[in-house]
Formats: C-alpha cells, sequence, structure tokens
C-alpha cells in the first residue's frame, strides 16, 4: 500500500504542551495532533509541572482555554505564582465592588420612592465627568513612571481601589455630602483604571517570552472573567444578607479588603523583573560595592520597595 504510505513532513511544538505533525499522504497534507504528546492513546498531558492521564481531558482543555499556548515555556518563571495571588484578589476584590455597588445604588436613591431620576442621573453624570478628568491628569502627572515602576503602582492602584470602595459603600450615611463623596471615589477609580492598565500591560510584556504578549493578555482577560463570573454567584447569595445590614456589609467589606491587599502584595512580590529600573538599579550597586558581590535578579527584586515612598528608606 505505498500509496497509503504517510510521510511527515514538519512537526511543530509549542513548549512541551503541545505538538502537531504536519503529514502528507494520498498528496494532501493534513495538520494533526502528534500523538507522542498524549492527544491520543493512553500518554500524557502535561499541565505545568504535573502529568495527566489523557482520560482526564477536561483539566488539559480548561489549560488550553486558560493559560497561553505554549505554557510554560511561553511565559516568565514566575507567571504561575503570580497569576494565582492575582486570581485571589480579583475575587476578593468583585465580592468587594458588590458592596460598594450595593451602597451606591442605595445612595442615588433606588429603593426611595422620594427619589427622582434626574437627582440620580446628575449624580451618576457629576461622578462619571470628574473620573474623565481625573484619568487624563494622572495619565499627564504620572504616564512614564508606570512601566518602570509597575509593580509599585499595581499595588498603589489596588489600594487606592479599595479606599475608594470604601467612601462608596459610607457615602449613603452622608446625604449631604454624597455627590462630594462618590465624585471623589469615581476619580480615585480613574486613577485606578489608567494604572491597573498600564502597570498589567508592563507586566505582560514582562511575562511574554515568545513576543505573545496578545495571547498572554486575552488568557488573563479569561482568568479573570472566570473570576469575576465566580464572584457573581457568591454575590447572588451574599446581597440579599447585607441588605439594610451596614455592620454586617462594613464587616465583609474589611474582610475581603485584607484578603484583596494581601494578595495583591504577594503577587507583586512574585514578580522577578529582570531589567534595571532605578530602585534595582541602587540595590544591585549599594551590593556591589559593599561586598563586590552581583545581585541575582530575583534577589535584588526580593529588596525592591513595592510602597509608594519605601524608597526614601534605600
Amino acid at each position: 500500500m505505498e500509496g497509503n504510505r504517510q510521510v511527515v513532513l514538519a512537526t511543530e511544538t509549542y513548549g512541551s504542551g503541545e505538538s502537531w505533525e504536519y503529514v502528507a499522504q494520498d498528496g494532501a497534507m493534513e495538520r494533526r495532533r502528534d500523538g507522542r504528546d498524549g492527544a491520543s492513546g493512553g500518554g500524557n498531558y502535561v499541565i505545568g509541572v504535573f502529568k495527566v492521564s489523557s482520560m482526564h481531558i477536561f483539566p488539559s482543555n480548561l489549560s488550553f482555554v486558560f493559560l497561553p499556548q505554549g505554557y510554560p515555556e511561553s511565559v516568565s518563571a514566575d507567571y504561575m505564582q503570580y497569576q494565582f495571588w492575582d486570581t485571589v484578589q480579583a475575587f476578593a476584590s468583585s465580592l468587594s465592588g458588590t458592596l460598594a455597588t450595593q451602597a451606591s445604588l442605595r445612595g442615588v436613591g433606588v429603593g426611595n420612592q422620594e427619589a427622582t431620576v434626574a437627582a440620580a442621573t446628575i449624580t451618576w453624570l457629576l461622578r462619571d465627568g470628574t473620573g474623565m478628568l481625573g484619568r487624563i491628569l494622572f495619565a499627564w502627572r504620572k504616564g512614564t513612571k508606570l512601566d518602570s515602576e509597575a509593580k509599585m503602582w499595581r499595588l498603589f492602584a489596588d489600594v487606592l481601589n479599595d479606599f475608594a470602595m470604601f467612601m462608596e459603600i459610607v457615602a449613603p450615611h452622608f446625604p449631604a455630602s454624597f455627590t462630594l463623596i462618590v465624585c471623589t471615589a469615581g476619580i480615585f477609580k480613574s486613577i485606578v483604571g489608567v494604572a491597573g492598565g498600564a502597570t498589567r500591560a508592563a507586566l505582560t510584556v514582562h511575562q511574554a517570552r515568545r513576543d505573545n504578549m496578545a495571547d498572554i493578555s486575552a488568557k488573563d482577560g479569561s482568568q479573570e472573567t472566570l473570576v469575576n463570573l465566580a464572584g457573581l454567584l457568591i454575590s447572588l447569595v451574599l446581597i440579599p444578607l447585607v441588605t439594610d445590614n451596614p455592620a454586617l456589609t462594613l464587616s465583609l467589606f474589611f474582610l475581603f479588603t485584607a484578603l484583596h491587599l494581601f494578595a495583591n502584595y504577594k503577587a507583586v512580590r512574585s514578580v522577578v523583573m529582570e531589567t534595571f529600573n532605578e530602585a534595582r538599579l541602587s540595590i544591585v550597586l549599594q551590593q556591589y560595592l559593599r561586598d563586590g558581590r552581583v545581585l541575582s535578579p530575583a534577589d535584588a527584586n526580593r529588596q525592591e520597595p513595592v510602597f509608594l515612598g519605601e524608597r526614601d528608606t534605600l
């Protein structure tokens, strides 16, 4: 059966996770998954550092959906640890955001028969307008710092976001100043949007190892969407419990905020940047002048300050 003989013309691999063959047969070329990577028969899929039997197809498919193609070779070594803590903080932030949204809606008059649609709309427009101005001013003043100080500004953005949500929760208890409080919170959230988005892009550049920034960013969005969906389901149970119960609302908010800040700190600390910024260069030079030793990137990142103002103590 010489005419049916299959000839492998080329192979294509994506790290240790995927492998494809280009096979010529009967004058036609076909691209198919290489059976050696566990796609057929009783082989194994490689997911991270774990090998999973090919019969467990569901976890392997999830890895293709939520992890960049070619993982783990296509990303930086700190990718998984960072993504784990980033997932925890996103989940906590989703729940805190639900509490803040519920309080804001109550503050603008949802459920209050005396409140008017016009007053609520004006409050919302003022909040959005001041937020737009804040976004422009912050990008003008600090935009050039967001690349080199990505970890510091990422942590700053999350702390500021929690403070803005706290303001939204307490705003309904100060009716005379409600508009001022929510507008201030809107400015803070606009700053969070600029700082968070820009530093996320800088971290994606660091994580990409095969010019795959778009893939990493897309998969990060998928992970965050899944986390927000889980937060939404829990919020459906949570909202009836906290409605008209300010004490429980604040207690849960502080609990979620503590988890959110802890996870964010662990996330930025897990990142090992391999380029110099001002702080890392200062740390390496000081160590070299002190004892002639050149710090590794991991050691330099471990000593890098991640809080605003902390650098002054170096």
